[in-house]
């Protein structure tokens, strides 16, 4: 016995040999391997000085990181081979998974969102750039429009000294030379710069007066703006930083914003500058907030009644999706089984028809349908009736059933079809000839054996439908409004088209609350999942 064991051990040896020779390849798959090795690298390293400029340490590690832990692996001809297949998958798991669920809790922690997108710094040149005002007895400048790499920039003529600068809003003014005037002293021709003509100076009026080019790199050393585009004027900020120093210099130590009237706005922690009467700066920063954002979920009136009520048809919805859908299919799997019905692959084809039209075109459809005064189904179905099924909250929920209901009964029934064609015919045929009805012997045997395979299949069923984003945005926008809240949400909302509308839509979005619901809905799905795949490992040792 331990020889054989012996000669099998010697042989497996031998074909691991023979695979990693195989796979080692020749000198040039060698060369191949290290050049894209070299290729991989560099670019690691390009990532992780770009990283380290936007001042993103823990970036800068990941990727060395990842290019390292790659390098070890694939570099070595004869060693590590599972890890080489494994290593692609789990790089791309960690990255587009795990990573992003990280992210999205980070996010869940700070208050990122409208008005909270930038840095401190940002911020401050922000207000100060939003706050100006034209400064006394300044000169005009000659000026002209024009465009540099796709973004609008402003070309002027120093008044002083004739010398001819140019700037864009991310770009101080600056000496240029080469600059070619026409007979009235304007600027014609500047190389690198597209000079705008007339025509479009005054077809993009609205877009040239917003821009504002700095004088320096200095935010608060003022703005050459201009209306017309052939004449500009300075503009300095009536911010400043620190009222005792009189300049309008950021002092980060002051930590506080003053304005021509006196009146400071210190740093509130949360983001933002706020007087001692309340008045907030705008914009603010992003910031670490702790739990604030899930408090405000959880507590805030103005959010927790909506997100409760949001959250009860969210589970209503899902739970009434997966039990009609399942009950229909499984009767019209049941109905089509027999293999004694004449026709009985077209009526099978036929019960596909629905899952063969994508989701988001069959949810615009029903909407259409559904109109209150034009649908075919008032005016053709009902006799033309005015039933209001997409204003009404819970006729709109009927309807949204009504629509997932055709949707979601095709896949119940190809797995149901499946399930009842896997039940052995002995057990069928034992239990007929024991004089067993065929009510009975659907709940005591059939269903019983069904439940094992399908009931997987109904709890991933349940988390779609609990996140079924498309057909509650593509039939109902989640209307109607809810009426008591300032929250763009509605009475068909579930909790994800909530989320995006807290995210995506609304005047102001909430990045950091959107990712604080985020992080609920995972939860909540994650236990709702555990829990039902325990009792289906309960169902297997039953049957």
């Amino acid at each position: 016995m331990s020889s054989s064991l012996t000669i099998n051990r010697k042989a497996r040896e031998k074909r691991v040999a023979a695979a990693s020779g195989k796979y080692s390849g020749s000198l040039w798959a060698w060369i191949t391997k290290i050049a894209l090795l070299g290729i991989l690298d560099a670019i690691a390293v390009y990532g992780v000085m770009t990283a380290i400029a936007h001042s993103s340490p823990l970036m800068a590690i990941v990727i060395a990181a990842v290019a390292i832990i790659v390098t070890v692996i694939y570099l070595p001809p004869n060693r590590m081979l599972p890890a080489k297949y494994l290593a692609p998958g789990i790089i791309f798991m960690v990255i587009f998974s795990v990573g992003v669920m990280a992210y999205t809790i980070y996010v869940g922690f700070t208050n990122y969102g409208d008005g909270h997108n930038g840095s401190r710094d940002d911020a401050v040149a922000a207000i100060q750039r939003n706050h100006q005002e034209r400064v006394p007895n300044a000169p005009a400048y000659n000026s002209s429009v024009a465009e540099k790499d796709g973004k609008l920039a402003l070309i002027v003529i120093d008044p002083g000294t004739k010398k001819v600068h140019a700037g864009t809003p991310n770009q101080p003014l600056e000496p240029v030379e080469g600059a070619e005037l026409n007979s009235l002293g304007k600027i014609k021709n500047l190389p690198g710069y597209r000079v705008l003509p007339f025509s479009e100076v005054s077809q993009r009026s609205n877009e040239i007066s917003q821009l504002r080019v700095p004088v320096s790199k200095d935010s608060s050393a003022g703005f050459i703006r201009t209306t017309t585009g052939s004449q500009a004027f300075e503009f300095i900020s009536t911010m400043t930083y620190d009222k005792k120093a009189g300049t309008m210099t950021y002092d980060k130590k002051a930590g506080t914003m003053t304005d021509k009237k006196g009146t400071v706005y210190r740093d509130n922690g949360r983001g933002n500058f706020v007087s001692a009467s309340g008045k907030s700066l705008e914009p603010g920063w992003k910031v670490t907030v702790g739990f604030f954002n899930f408090k405000k979920a959880l507590t805030d009136h103005g959010v927790r009644g909506p997100f409760l009520r949001v959250t009860a048809w969210t589970f209503a919805f899902a739970v009434l999706s997966v039990l009609t859908t399942f009950a229909l299919g499984l009767a019209l799997a049941l109905l089509f089984n027999d293999a004694s019905m004449k026709g009985q692959k077209t009526y099978r084809i036929l019960m596909l028809l629905p899952y063969a039209f994508p989701c988001f075109l069959s949810a615009l459809v029903w909407s259409g349908m559904f109109n209150q005064e034009f649908g075919f189904i008032n005016q053709v179905l009902l006799g033309g009736v005015s039933i209001p099924w997409l204003t009404n909250p819970w006729i709109a929920k009927a309807a949204v059933l009504i629509v997932n209901l055709w949707l979601g009964f095709p896949y119940m029934f190809i797995v149901s079809t499946g399930a009842l064609q896997s039940i052995p015919s002995d057990i069928l045929e034992a239990s007929r000839l024991d004089g067993a009805s065929t009510w009975r012997i659907f709940t005591k045997i059939k269903l019983p054996l069904l439940m094992v395979p399908l009931a997987p299949l109904l709890i991933s069923s349940f988390a779609f439908n609990f996140n079924n984003f498309v057909l509650i945005y593509m039939l109902t926008l989640g209307g109607p409004r809810f009426t008591d809240t300032s929250l763009d949400v509605g009475a068909t909302d579930i909790l994800i088209s909530m989320v995006y509308k807290v995210a995506f839509s609304g005047a102001q979005r909430d990045y950091g609350l959107a990712s604080a619901f985020s992080v609920i809905i995972f939860i909540i799905v994650g236990v709702i999942s555990w829990l039902g795949f325990r009792q289906t490992k309960s169902l297997e040792e039953v049957n």
